[in-house]
């Protein structure tokens, strides 16, 4: 136990330094007035009742709102994704994520604006709909143009949890199921994808955690006015320089994501349970 002690020391120090005192400062920012000035700091929840006002709910409403949708077309294609890779043999899916991963290995900041190129007035898709004798179709700036952002950039996140379940589903389970006179539909329905419940899950929580805390793609393809979540926070730190209100904030939006993993957890463990 002495020598794990001794070996886990530096991983201690190190999660000390980058993540427990950023964590503590972000506490006592929230909770005191003064911005970065540690000396002369007065207590008070002043920076939390002002999140109430109607101007930042609405920028948590939005950022909400969005997350949801990216969720759910994010689950219906990485779903469909994951599965269809999973029929492959072992060392074709390992080709097929490969390839689902390579865009993570761009910077968002290029991804997005090869999407500003396509989605713009004068780009791509307008160009080739002019050319075909349509009219232009505004997409920059809009929640469409956001959304798209958000479901390139995070699809991975979906489809890796997923995949990596469904990968773990033993197919006897499958062909009982089957035997047992089943069609195709409940045999999906009640053993694969209740299988896959913790990878779904799991994308789930990384998907809407990151589309709601995102702050490039809303920025660039929402335009500078487009405010979401993630926004917020940056502008409060960097433009504003407010920065008991931006770690207000930002504890909060940490307090409702670990509610959401509770809760979901919670009904992952009575899914098990009723099986």
């Amino acid at each position: 136990m002495r020598h794990f002690t001794k070996l886990a020391r530096p991983y201690i120090i190190w999660a000390v330094a980058i993540i427990i005192i950023p964590l503590l400062l972000i506490v006592l920012y929230s909770v005191t007035t003064g911005g970065n000035d540690l000396v002369n700091i007065q207590f008070t929840l002043d920076n939390f009742k002002k999140i109430a006002e109607p101007i930042y709910l609405s920028v948590f409403t939005k950022s909400f709102r969005l997350g949801v949708i990216t969720v759910v077309i994010c689950l219906l294609l990485g779903y469909t994704l994951a599965y269809i890779i999973s029929k492959f043999s072992e060392k074709a899916q390992n080709i097929l994520i490969l390839l689902v991963t390579i865009p993570m290995w761009i910077n968002t900041l290029l991804r997005t604006y090869a999407w500003i190129s396509l989605l713009s007035d004068n780009g791509i898709i307008n160009t080739m709909l002019n050319k075909l004798g349509f009219d232009s179709v505004p997409m920059m700036y809009t929640d469409f143009a956001v959304i798209i952002g958000l479901v390139s950039d995070l699809l991975p996140f979906m489809v890796i949890p997923i995949h990596t379940s469904l990968c773990k589903i033993d197919n006897s389970l499958i062909e009982a199921a089957m035997d047992l006179g089943a069609d195709r539909f409940h045999t999906f329905w009640k053993v694969t994808f209740k299988l896959s419940i913790p990878g779904v899950l799991n994308g789930i929580i990384m998907t809407f955690l990151l589309s709601i805390s995102t702050f490039v793609i809303p920025k660039l393809l929402g335009g500078g006015q487009y405010m979401l979540i993630g926004n917020l926070i940056e502008n409060q730190f960097i433009s504003v320089g407010d920065w008991n209100f931006g770690s207000a904030i930002s504890l909060l939006l940490a307090a409702v994501i670990l509610i959401a993993i509770s809760l979901m957890k919670r009904a992952d463990r009575e899914d098990t349970e009723e099986e």
